[in-house]
Formats: structure tokens, sequence, C-alpha cells
């Protein structure tokens, strides 16, 4: 009986030993971000210290956004239609992308470089604060987990990315939008209660 209890114990030692390594094989793949509130108008989203860009809101509850990224490029989110139902992104007059709320989710439609990709970001189930993104094939690319912080009466972000997500050329672009469709959803559902 000995036997067996030491070849049992050196198999779980083993496993998780294997465990380990697929864990900080995948943590090291996977992209992570952090959006924090600065106020009740502005988010900044960084990557391990070095700040991505800002989210930056005309007034508290406002659908109306300007997106500043890192080189200081900027660009508009402005709502559209009856009762704001879409949002557009906008550099000057073009449309890069735009968003509307769904029965599954937030459809998102991205139109970068002529290319026009279809997404969908949802919750991860019915009770969850997880929101994932997924995009026409149903593969998930990044998962946000929201903090509501009682103190601020704000929420911060904790993103993780897939490498796919991670080797998309707007990436910092769509994770600010991505902040800007949640509070949408947030704001939309606290509304609606």
């Amino acid at each position: 009986m000995g036997e067996v209890a030491r070849r049992i114990d050196g198999l779980r030692a083993d496993s998780k030993t294997l465990l380990s390594k697929v864990f900080t094989q995948n943590s090291k793949e996977m992209g992570h971000y952090k959006a924090n509130s600065i106020n009740s108008k502005s988010f900044s989203l960084t990557t391990e210290n070095s700040k991505i860009g800002e989210l930056n809101y005309t007034t508290w509850y406002s659908f109306k956004a300007e997106i500043q990224l890192a080189d200081h490029s900027t660009y508009q989110l402005e709502p559209k239609g009856f009762w704001d139902q879409k949002i557009e992104l906008k550099r000057e007059e073009t449309t890069l992308l735009e968003f509307n709320m769904g029965w599954k989710g937030i459809l998102i439609k991205t139109n970068f470089n002529g290319s026009e990709k279809n997404y969908l970001l949802k919750l991860k189930g019915l009770l969850s604060s997880k929101f994932i993104l997924i995009d026409s094939e149903e593969n998930e690319l990044l998962a946000v987990d929201t903090d509501f912080k009682w103190n601020k009466l704000n929420f911060d972000y904790a993103i993780e990315t897939s490498t796919e997500f991670d080797s998309m050329k707007n990436k910092e672009l769509m994770l600010l939008t991505i902040l800007h469709c949640i509070n949408y959803y947030l704001t939309f559902i606290s509304g609606a209660a």
C-alpha cells in the first residue's frame, strides 16, 4: 500500500507541475490590460504600467466621448439615430466602427482599412459581471472583468486578450471602444432598472 501511495503522490506532483507550466505559458501568451476610472468622466487604459490611451466623456452619463491614444491621435464616439441607439467611432469624417445594442449583446461592425468585420460583445453568463468579445467564427478574443468601486462610484476593468486579438492592427482603438461599449451597456441597463 505504501508503494501505491508514493506513486499516486508522484503523479499528483507531476500533474501539478505540468498544469503550472501550461498556466504560466498561457498567461504569457495573453495580453493583460487595466482600465481605471480617473474621475467620473475619464478612463485610462494601461498595460504593464504603460499608458495606451484615454476614453474621455463630455459629460457624466453621456454617450458622446473622445478617445486619445498614446501617440496623441484622437477619435470621436458619436451617438446616432433615434434615442442614440447607434454609436459611431470617427476619425475626422471617416466612420471606422459602429455599434448598437442587440438581443444577444452589443453588435460591433468595424471598417478599418476597407476591411469590414463583425464582433459581438456580451456578458459571459446571465448573472456574470464578465464581458467577452467574440468574432464571427465565435472565437473568444477578449474577456473584461468589471470591478465596481464604491468609494468612487465607478468601474475599473481588467482585460485579458487572446494572441489573435493582440495581433490586430487597431487593438488599442478597439480596447478603448470596447470600454465605451461596456459603459454604454451599463448605463443603458441602469436606466432601464
